[in-house]
């Protein structure tokens, strides 16, 4: 186009804004609405992702939780119902006999030990396991503090790993680490507490209210042999149903049960519930992206509107310009402007609107906030962004369209009998 003709559409343009102010801003605050809606929605959306991915990875990543059971089926002459329990020496077993596996740990678990420090004492859950564990359960200690290491299982030291909330029970604001601690009478001295993590799988209660001492320990003192359950990493996550069903004919060849008989040994594949979960996510997040595009498309149709009243309010004056030789591009170049500006508008003081919106609800703090501790603060991604741009372009663009091309399309000899 020629910079002559958008001179004239420009001009055209400016002529006819200034006779429709009210209504262009009335216009202008109903996309700003639909915009505020949109963003805070997906960026909603957007924290409820990340959140939940957080707190999912909060209890490990591409792990496999293996748990004892009971035979289903008769296999090579025994019969079914037959209680299968892995015990510590098969820790060793599984390493020696399933090489692809990343990491591969053993649990020894007791429920109610009484932990007592002075005259302060609390029912604790007590696990036996290996320094493996802190990376593969995400148990990471906060400064001052260790995790179990390997000299600690070697030599069976009394010591012990306090979660968070478990170490503020029985210590309160005292500092427990170096401190002494009885464990179902027997000393204990207190190595590391947890950091504070976002946990949403559990098996057997939450990390943060556990303790955790050496295997070799554990199994001193409270005479313990049968594991509770097996925990299993595979170099890839991908291969987590092939290390499953390695781990499990292993087993299997051991106890004499059928390697297809799943109750045998129950299973919790988290690799597996996270690709569930992250296909729930995408949905809730496509669903409050649709919810934002309505009310977006709300204004839309308000732009649309206008801009017909527009028309309809000009027809004899575009019948005349048309008349004396106006081009089809004059006409439904400053409409199309008209309705883009709008939606622009709009668009960018939402935008304005919906950051302001998300800043101040980010300076919120989540300690003690159930509610964003669940779900998270609303994040503006720039994946929110592109999205938000591209819904709000296409709804200008064909607001402004079709009543353009109707304008277009205006008969100048019609015009002389409208009224």
């Amino acid at each position: 186009m020629e910079f002559r003709n958008l001179n004239v559409i420009w001009r055209l343009f400016l002529s006819s804004a200034r006779l429709q102010r009210k209504r262009a801003a009335l216009t202008i605050a109903a996309i700003a609405w639909g915009t505020v809606a949109l963003l805070l929605l997906l960026s909603f959306g957007e924290g409820l992702k990340r959140q939940l991915s957080k707190s999912s990875a909060g209890m490990g990543s591409g792990i496999a939780v293996i748990f004892p059971g009971e035979t289903t089926k008769t296999w090579q002459g025994m019969a079914p119902g037959r209680s299968i329990r892995p015990i510590v020496d098969d820790i060793a077993l599984v390493r020696e006999r399933v090489p692809d596996l990343d990491g591969v740990l053993g649990e020894l678990r007791r429920w109610g030990a009484s932990a007592t420090y002075g005259r302060k004492t609390v029912n604790a859950r007590v696990t036996g396991t290996e320094p493996i564990y802190g990376d593969m359960r995400n148990h990471i200690a906060r400064p001052g503090g260790r995790f179990l290491n390997d000299t600690d299982v070697q030599e069976r030291r009394r010591v012990i790993f306090l979660g968070d909330e478990l170490a503020t029970s029985i210590f309160g604001q005292e500092t427990p680490e170096g401190r002494t601690l009885l464990v179902a009478g027997a000393p204990y001295t207190v190595i590391g507490v947890m950091q504070k993590k976002l946990q949403m799988g559990t098996y057997g209660g939450p990390d943060a209210e556990g303790a955790i001492v050496p295997i070799t320990t554990f199994k001193a003192q409270f005479g313990r042999d049968q594991l509770t359950n097996l925990v299993i990493r595979p170099h890839d996550p991908a291969r987590m149903k092939a290390a499953i069903k390695a781990v499990r004919e292993v087993l299997a060849a051991k106890y004499q049960f059928d390697p297809a008989d799943e109750p045998a040994l129950g299973v919790w594949d988290t690799v597996e519930s996270s690709t569930i979960m992250a296909n729930v996510l995408i949905g809730i997040q496509m669903f409050l992206g649709i919810i934002g595009a309505l009310t977006l498309l709300i204004g839309g149709v308000g732009v649309a509107n206008i801009m017909y009243a527009t028309v309809k309010e000009r027809t004899r004056e575009i019948g005349v310009k048309m008349a004396l030789g106006a081009r089809p591009s004059w006409v439904t170049g400053p409409l199309v402007l008209e309705g883009l500006l709008y939606t622009v508008t709009g668009g960018l003081l939402g935008l304005t609107i919906a950051v302001l919106l998300i800043v101040l609800l980010g300076l919120l703090p989540v300690e003690g906030n159930q509610a964003l501790e669940f779900l998270g603060k609303p994040t503006l991604s720039p994946a929110v962004g592109v999205a938000s741009a591209a819904v709000l372009g296409i709804i200008g663009l064909l607001a402004a369209y079709f009543p353009a091309r109707r304008a277009a399309a205006v008969d100048p000899a019609e015009t002389l009998r409208y009224e």
